[in-house]
């Protein structure tokens, strides 16, 4: 079954690319742009990695964001994860990034972009991999913040595919943000919105009558109301699971009391993705590898589960058809 789920063509969705800085690209990046880092060790980090909620990993998380500085440091960021999924037989990535929590600390937009845009176009080149960037924004700093940052970045447009909202979910609805996603349509963007990890499931309804999301991130709370799930199911609304992430933050006590069969019982259309994977134990491989180990899953499952992925990606068509017959053949 390894090989099966290393060969299979998969998308990764649901990838903070600040989330998938590795602690030894943490300490390379911060000797060469001299930053302190309170840890003495690539160990001392990753013992630092035991979170008891979303919080307790978001503080960890802006911590480690202190070494990009420059656009060589997103590059090298943003290649050092493509190697890594390419070589785990992921052939597409939609990477959000978060641009408010750079420019508070006077790294500009245009540094960002330069570097993510730069790598994406050496990943294709290289390893053959498709990209996609959503901008996100933060749901715990003002809205005016978020509807400056979409206005900063209207000379790199083109470069964007969807827009974004995460960070801390508890207490911080999607619906003032209604006005900013209804400006990025207007503009062509469409919006995707984490919802229904810690937030309850209301928070998966207003995320689609109030931003008019395409995909929802998590999403595994809506369980708890039958009409939410009738309403997804039918709407086929993607959710971009992420179970080594719901374990890592204690959403879930542990990877068999994952709502991860139910969710497929219901008729949902799921993906598995990693989220974070410097921080919650590996890529999407491994977050296959995790679900077979729980649920004992045949192979048409995971089929379609990559098969879920592709179809939701952002994605040209003609590379999105290729990709899809690759998978069935």
């Amino acid at each position: 079954m390894d090989t099966f789920l290393r060969a299979l063509p998969k998308a990764e969705l649901h990838l903070h690319i600040e989330g998938s800085l590795e602690p030894e690209l943490m300490f390379r990046l911060a000797g060469r742009n001299g930053v302190a880092l309170p840890y003495g060790s690539v160990e001392e980090v990753r013992a630092a990695y035991d979170f008891s909620d979303l919080q307790s990993f978001l503080n960890l998380y802006y911590q480690g964001m202190a070494v990009l500085l420059t656009r060589e440091d997103f590059h090298d960021l943003a290649m050092d994860y493509f190697r890594r999924a390419a070589s785990e037989g992921v052939v597409h990535v939609d990477l959000s990034f978060d641009p408010q929590a750079h420019l508070k600390r006077g790294v500009s937009l245009e540094v960002q972009m330069e570097g993510l845009l730069s790598a994406m176009k050496e990943a294709e080149n290289e390893l053959g991999l498709s990209t996609a960037l959503i901008l996100s924004f933060l749901r715990d700093e003002p809205v005016a913040s978020a509807a400056d940052v979409l206005e900063q970045a209207r000379p790199w447009l083109s470069n964007i595919s969807a827009v974004g909202l995460d960070s801390a979910e508890a207490g911080y609805p999607p619906e003032p943000f209604a006005e900013v996603f209804r400006r990025a349509r207007e503009l062509g963007i469409p919006g995707v919105a984490h919802a229904g990890e810690e937030g309850p499931p209301d928070y998966i309804r207003s995320a689609l009558d109030d931003l008019k999301v395409i995909r929802v991130d998590h999403g595994v709370r809506c369980l708890e109301d039958p009409d939410l799930v009738r309403r997804l199911r039918e709407e086929r609304i993607p959710l971009t699971v992420c179970p080594l992430s719901n374990v890592r933050l204690r959403v879930v006590e542990q990877m068999t009391d994952h709502p991860l069969p139910r969710l497929l019982e219901g008729g949902l259309t799921l993906t598995i993705n990693s989220d974070d994977p410097a921080y919650f134990g590996g890529g999407v491989l491994d977050n296959y590898r995790a679900c077979q180990k729980a649920f004992d899953w045949g192979e048409d499952t995971f089929r379609q589960l990559a098969r879920n992925a592709l179809e939701a990606a952002f994605i040209p068509e003609d590379r999105r058809q290729a990709l899809l017959a690759r998978l069935e053949g």
